[in-house]
This record gives structure tokens, C-alpha cells and sequence, in this order.
């Protein structure tokens, strides 16, 4: 009989000590050290085995030049927004990680796309709902799929039984903190217990060449839950952004060791699942009957995708003394930053106003190029004389007041185009090397804050 051990692991980042500690020594979290079973049996446990890219042990080492390197076939699923941030589609013997805020959409989105694969054969298994819980989600959904198989269990020995018996090509997880291995004496979610199952899971994938999907949750901070490990085990990890209380979810990726990394999908949540969003833009951009002050159009990129998105503004005079500063989908310091520089560069007296600045769609934007349209949003809404809706602008703003050129400038001029909009606003530096005669829709270079007031208002 193997000696059982007891260790203490640390909930946040999976750090172990035999002892317990106030203070966790890696990532300095307090009182986060919990006492789990650890059972030492490595005659029960499988060994560590290297496989190369067709599932076949590989033991010895080899000359870099002698590998001979052959092009993926990749997997396509159903949905073009799910290809898109995978790359391209699902390599055969990846392991993919989501996570994402409850509520958000992950077992939605995934439960989706496995009853439009209809020529492969999945198995769906769900630790957290019941089969008749996931019956009635399908049937919401309304699609139908003979080779969709349900499986409702915790203990991974009764999973890869059930996998042996079926032979799937699509494994999905819901969701990896429920799952609980032999091989490890501790309670379902813990450090110990993720690390094991998800290792289990990777050799499972990496040994039979078939992808495997997880699902995982998150903590309160936004990280995902578990030890970072789990992230490092992987090959690709997925995260599910947006409000519930909007209608529009972002998939974002973070880690992919067979595509970029920057390459985002959009979805709508309507009532029969997910639905991919191929142009997000027109859905991003309000009608107005009548023009409105405090509105501007920016041409933003999310990832490689050019996006028309909509800056709104309210500047009002303080009554409670302190000027309030609120924003929505933007960062307040960058804010802060933009008042500072109307106030020194422009001689506009922000410091007793209150302002409000939001991202319509509920949508967060981190690309700099917005800058110049909330800028311009700003003072439409200071001055309370509106812009023009058929322009849009692209810039990042200086501490000096200068407009700073943007990448990918071609991109955002054909999305603008093809949204109708006649003038575009571009930073003075983007413009060298364009021919403004190629392009459907006018130019307007501009290399400080001062030409944009005196060209708008």
C-alpha cells in the first residue's frame, strides 16, 4: 500500500507547501491555503508518455532537420466565428479551454455547435446539469442531431469507459471543476483535482488524436479558476466577454499554439442560441432621426477586424461640487488623459463640468485610434452642436495635442466606405503613401487637435 500524504495547496495559484502559511510565497494571496489528500501511488498513475503530431509515442530523440513537418488538417466546425478565433478550425489532438463569467453563453455556445456538426459524432458531458436541463437548452436551440451523445457524470474512470465504447470525434467538458479523478483524494475543484483531470484529459487528447473542449469558470477577479497550470496544459485558451445585460458577446482568444492570438468573434444572443454576428458594425452604430451633440463615429480595430463603433459623450455643469468622471467600455485614466490635454493644448474648462463618456453596445474598446472620436465627442457635447453623422475619425491623441498615425489605416477607411460614410478623419503621418483618388470615400488629414475643432465646429 502507497503511504498517503497530506499537502496543503494554495486556491489561487495552485503554489503547495507540506505546512500551512498565513501568506502564499508565490503569488501573496492571504489565508488561501487548503489541506487536500495527496496519494503517492505511481504504479496506479500513467506514465508520461511524448507523442508526436500523429498520435504515435515517440521515445527517441531526433536531428531538428530530420522532422519532417506536414501541414494540419484541421477540423470545421458549423460556426464561422468559432474558426475564426480557433485559427481556422479545431486541430485534431488539441485540447481547448473557455471560460467566461456564468451566464455568459459558454455551455450555449458550445452545446450549439455540437448539434450543427451533424456529420461527426459528439459527446457532451456534463458535470453541473442534468441530461433533461441540457434536453431542454437543445430544444431551444431547435436543431436536431442523431450523433449528439449526452453523458452526465464526475469521475473521469466512467468518462473515458463511456469514450471507449463510443469512440466520439468530438469530446466537450462541462466543466472541468466538477470532474474528480481516483487518482487523487481530494474534493471535486480543487487545485489538485483540476490539475489531474485536465492532465488526464491532454493525454487522452494528445494519445487518440481527438479534440477535446473544455469549459471552465472563472473567479471574481476575472481570472480563470484553478492553478495557472491549467492554462500552461492547454493548447488553446478561449474567453467569453460581455454584459448580460447586453445582447452582444465577444470570444476572445488568449492562447493558441496553432493560430494568432489576435483574432476575436462576435455573437448575439438571441432566443434560439448564439448567432454569429459577420458584420458587427451595422449592429454597433445607432439611427438617429435627427442629429444628436455628444456623438461620434470611430473606425476601430478589434483584433484584425475593422469595427464602426459609436462614442457617445454628456458634458453637463458639476452640482455637487466635485466633477464626476464616468465611463462605460473605455478606461477612466485615459480619459483623464484627454481632458488634461483639451484643458492645457485647447483652453477648454473640463474642470468644473461633469463628464460621461460610453461605448455604445456595451462593448469594451482598448485600440488607442478611438481617441480623436472622443475627443470629438467631447466637444460636440461642450459645445451641444452636433457632427455630422456620415463622418467617422481615426487617432490617437498626444500629450501635446499632436494626432498620432494608426495601423492598419486601409482597413478602417474600406469599413467606413462600405457603412456609407462620405469623410474620414485620419491622422496627417497615415496619409503619405495613400492616393486619395482610389478611394470611394474623403480623405481628411489632420495633424492636431486645433485643424479637427476648426474643420467641425
Amino acid at each position: 500500500m502507497a503511504k498517503t500524504k497530506t499537502a496543503f495547496f494554495c486556491q489561487q495559484c495552485g503554489y503547495e507547501t507540506p505546512k500551512w502559511t498565513g501568506k502564499c510565497p508565490s503569488c501573496g494571496a492571504w489565508n488561501s491555503f487548503v489541506e487536500e489528500v495527496v496519494q503517492r501511488d505511481d504504479k496506479t498513475k500513467p506514465d508520461a508518455i511524448a507523442w508526436d503530431d500523429n498520435g504515435k509515442e515517440q521515445r527517441k530523440a531526433h536531428r531538428l532537420d530530420d522532422v519532417v513537418h506536414a501541414q494540419e488538417i484541421r477540423m470545421q466546425s458549423p460556426d464561422s466565428e468559432l474558426n475564426r478565433v480557433l485559427g481556422g478550425g479545431l486541430v485534431p489532438g488539441s485540447v481547448v479551454l473557455v471560460a467566461g463569467d456564468p451566464g455568459i453563453g459558454k455551455s450555449t455556445l458550445f452545446l450549439q455547435c455540437a448539434l450543427q456538426w451533424k456529420n461527426i459524432t459528439t459527446l457532451y458531458v456534463s458535470g453541473e446539469e442534468s441530461a433533461q436541463q441540457i434536453k431542454l437548452r437543445a430544444d431551444r436551440i431547435g436543431i436536431k442531431n442523431n450523433n449528439l451523445y449526452l453523458l452526465t457524470a464526475t469521475a473521469t474512470d466512467t468518462i473515458f469507459q463511456e469514450i471507449k465504447k463510443l469512440k466520439p470525434n468530438l469530446l466537450i467538458i462541462d466543466s472541468i471543476q466538477t470532474l474528480e479523478s481516483p487518482y487523487v483524494e481530494s474534493a471535486s475543484g480543487s487545485v489538485s483535482q483540476v490539475r489531474e483531470c485536465a492532465a488526464e484529459l491532454q493525454r487522452f487528447a494528445k494519445a487518440s488524436g481527438i479534440p477535446v473542449c473544455i469549459i471552465g469558470h472563472i473567479t471574481k477577479d476575472g481570472a480563470i479558476a484553478g492553478p495557472k497550470v491549467l492554462e500552461h496544459m492547454v493548447d488553446t485558451v478561449l474567453q467569453f466577454e460581455g454584459d448580460r445585460h447586453y445582447a452582444y458577446r465577444i470570444l476572445r482568444t488568449l492562447k493558441n499554439r496553432f493560430g494568432s492570438t489576435s483574432e476575436l468573434g462576435i455573437y448575439e444572443m438571441v432566443t434560439g442560441g448564439m448567432r454569429p454576428v459577420s458584420n458587427p458594425s451595422e449592429l454597433l452604430l445607432s439611427q438617429h432621426d435627427e442629429p444628436l451633440s455628444g456623438i461620434a463615429i470611430a473606425a476601430t480595430m478589434e483584433a484584425s477586424r475593422p469595427l464602426m463603433i459609436e462614442v457617445q459623450a454628456l458634458v453637463t455643469t458639476a452640482v455637487y461640487g466635485t466633477p464626476q468622471r464616468t465611463v462605460s467600455g473605455l478606461d477612466l485614466r485615459r480619459l483623464q488623459l484627454l481632458l488634461a490635454v483639451l484643458e492645457k493644448r485647447g483652453g477648454f474648462h473640463f474642470g468644473s463640468k461633469d463628464v460621461f463618456v460610453n461605448i455604445a453596445g456595451g462593448i469594451k474598446v482598448e485600440d488607442p485610434s478611438i481617441e480623436l472620436a472622443v475627443v470629438c465627442a467631447l466637444l460636440s457635447s461642450y459645445e451641444d452642436r452636433a457632427l455630422p453623422s456620415n463622418i467617422c475619425l481615426v487617432g490617437e491623441i498626444g500629450l501635446s495635442g499632436e494626432i498620432r498615425a494608426v495601423n492598419r489605416i486601409d482597413q478602417r477607411i474600406a469599413e467606413a466606405s462600405k457603412l456609407g460614410m462620405d469623410v474620414i478623419f485620419i491622422p496627417k503621418a497615415n496619409a503619405k503613401g495613400l492616393d486619395k483618388n482610389n478611394y470611394p470615400i474623403q480623405l481628411k488629414t489632420v495633424n492636431k487637435v486645433e485643424d479637427v475643432y476648426k474643420m467641425l465646429f
